[in-house]
């Protein structure tokens, strides 16, 4: 299987219309640990809310938009109306393979079984909880954040990490078979190049992405999730 190109990750995103208590529609408040990640916008119209120790900011979302955050950055879509968008990811998607942690309250936060328990969706209704639980969090931390309690920021960034600490290992690796792996090759190919090697350019080949099979419930919306087409080329 061939990576995307630079080990990066894409996923098609349509976001959740489901209302929430604020009024609003649309995902699950979540952070990245490791992980930046950047939205193009598609379709339709919205927002990202964050949180970061800066303070609270809205940043708008529509057709045309590309916006992106770095590792710390709680955020929430708001979907103000058909908003999709293509989503891309560092270290070959990992924020959809483990790089999340939802802005549960802290009592979810503090029990690794019980944040696990809420964590999971596998339909609509479970999906629309989960979402509903990070945003109670959510609302919670911001009005904190924006009182002046920065440290409450601080104690859901640890609380994140301990629920990742078990999988950090895997986390590497995924680095270093990815966007670790792809860099240095670009490495490689610059020393062939001075050398006026051209035999990297004979390996040239196109590949395509296919979506893996049925949208998945994402933490922002239902996914479409892609794959190289099994590392062939159209003319395989």
């Amino acid at each position: 299987m061939t990576p995307f190109p630079g080990g990066v990750g894409i996923s098609g995103l349509r976001v959740y219309d489901w209302p929430t208590v604020d009024g609003l529609c649309g995902g699950s408040p979540h952070v990245h640990l490791a992980c930046a990640e950047c939205y193009y916008v598609i379709a339709g119209e919205g927002s990202v809310q964050t949180l970061t120790s800066r303070g609270y900011a809205s940043t708008p979302l529509r057709e045309g938009t590309v916006a992106w955050f770095t590792p710390g950055t709680i955020h929430r879509l708001v979907n103000d109306g058909g908003l999709r968008m293509i989503v891309v990811m560092q270290n070959s998607g990992l924020p959809e393979a483990g790089d999340a942690v939802f802005t549960f309250p802290p009592s979810v936060l503090a029990d690794p079984s019980t944040y696990a328990a809420h964590a999971q969706a596998g339909d609509e209704e479970s999906a629309q909880r989960r979402r509903d639980l990070a945003l109670d969090g959510f609302l919670e931390l911001r009005r904190r954040v924006s009182a002046g309690d920065h440290e409450a920021l601080e104690d859901f960034y640890r609380s994140a990490v301990g629920l990742k600490q078990d999988v950090l290992d895997g986390w590497e690796k995924r680095w270093r078979e990815g966007a670790l792996a792809s860099a240095e090759r670009t490495g490689v190919h610059l020393d062939r190049l001075r050398d006026g090697d051209i035999g990297h350019l004979g390996e040239a080949d196109v590949h395509v992405m296919r979506a893996e099979g049925p949208q998945r419930f994402g933490m922002c919306g239902r996914l479409d999730v892609h794959d190289p087409a099994d590392g062939r080329s159209p003319h395989d």
